[in-house]
């Protein structure tokens, strides 16, 4: 399979052909986005404040994990948050709620993953902007929308954006798609509310977060744990279906857990035979490919749970902004 992800760290004779793609993707970005400055393609403001998780980059950079723990800070300081997702990778092409027990190929990995955290309601929708109004209707409690992804879904307005950075990756040749990892140029920085930089080193008005996780559930079996030691000494398989596998693997390398890694596409539909390991003891999993293996696990399939853990001034900052800021629509 070809991996165009390999060309996106450096500079390749592919890049011949891929720079000049690159250089129209650049121009159809900024055109859609004046677009929506100008008021031709439509925005819709809701009637309650929104924020923004996503990414100037294509790849994992920690954006579920950073919605869930705001929804959480924001729950602790008497807010009522309700997430909205694209739902991507699910076959559901119209607003739904998404519950503990709704099935990954319908409503995606991603959301399914936070509605099992029960911290508030979760709905789904190609149409943000659509899925926002229609969980607002069924849940007039909330008063404030958490949009995972939705830096570049213009149709929904927003009073905050958050921008993710990995801070091991950061935005690889700086090239925009196909030629490098960008979505959109790392000037768009400039624009946002906050940028929170997962790992590595943060600059000046940039605030840290880290992802931690320790213990390990029982897929099967969810009130059986088990610490990183109980590991040590079995023949383990890691799986990572995940935008970065590579960072699931360096926390499980710290944890001190010897492992077989297997990384497969972001999004990936496991089924039994994906998983079927000789000799294997244990096979540790990311709470999103979990999901998708609870129908054939057995005793063996265990889950690791990680929370992003945020610099506490990033929650001040939003809550300032919300009660100051005018809604924004680019």
């Amino acid at each position: 399979m070809f991996d165009l992800q390999h060309h996106w760290y450096r500079i390749t004779p592919l890049h011949l052909i891929l720079f000049p793609l690159s250089l129209l993707f650049r121009l159809l970005v900024a055109l859609r986005r004046a677009l929506y400055r100008g008021g031709i393609l439509p925005s819709y403001k809701l009637p309650v404040p929104v924020i923004v998780v996503g990414n100037i980059s294509a790849g994992g950079t920690g954006k579920t994990p950073l919605t869930l723990a705001l929804a959480q800070q924001l729950i602790d300081r008497g807010r009522h948050p309700l997430i909205v997702s694209r739902g991507y990778g699910g076959t559901a092409q119209q607003p739904r709620h998404v519950d503990a027990d709704s099935d990954a190929q319908q409503v995606g990995d991603e959301p399914l993953l936070m509605a099992r955290r029960k911290l508030c309601p979760v709905w789904i929708g190609k149409d943000r902007a659509a899925a926002a109004q229609a969980a607002l209707q069924a849940h007039p409690q909330c008063d404030v929308v958490l949009c995972d992804d939705g830096l570049q879904h213009y149709r929904l307005q927003r009073d905050v954006e958050i921008a993710v950075i990995d801070g091991a990756r950061g935005f690889g040749n700086g090239l925009m798609l196909p030629a490098g990892p960008l979505r959109e140029p790392v000037t768009r920085l400039r624009t946002v509310d906050a940028v929170v930089v997962n790992g590595g080193e943060t600059s000046t008005g940039r605030y840290a977060m880290r992802l931690s996780g320790e213990v390990f559930h029982n897929l099967l079996d969810p009130g059986k744990t088990a610490a990183a030691g109980h590991f040590h000494k079995l023949n383990n398989h890691a799986v990572a279906g995940i935008g970065h596998p590579p960072r699931y693997f360096r926390h499980l390398q710290t944890l001190g857990i010897p492992f077989t890694p297997h990384a497969f596409p972001d999004h990936h539909p496991y089924s039994a035979a994906d998983l079927a390991f000789a000799g294997c003891d244990a096979i540790l999993l990311t709470e999103k490919d979990a999901v998708k293996c609870a129908a054939f696990a057995d005793a063996r399939y265990w889950v690791l749970r990680v929370d992003a853990q945020l610099d506490p001034a990033l929650v001040d900052h939003i809550l300032r902004k919300i009660e100051s800021h005018g809604r924004k629509t680019a």
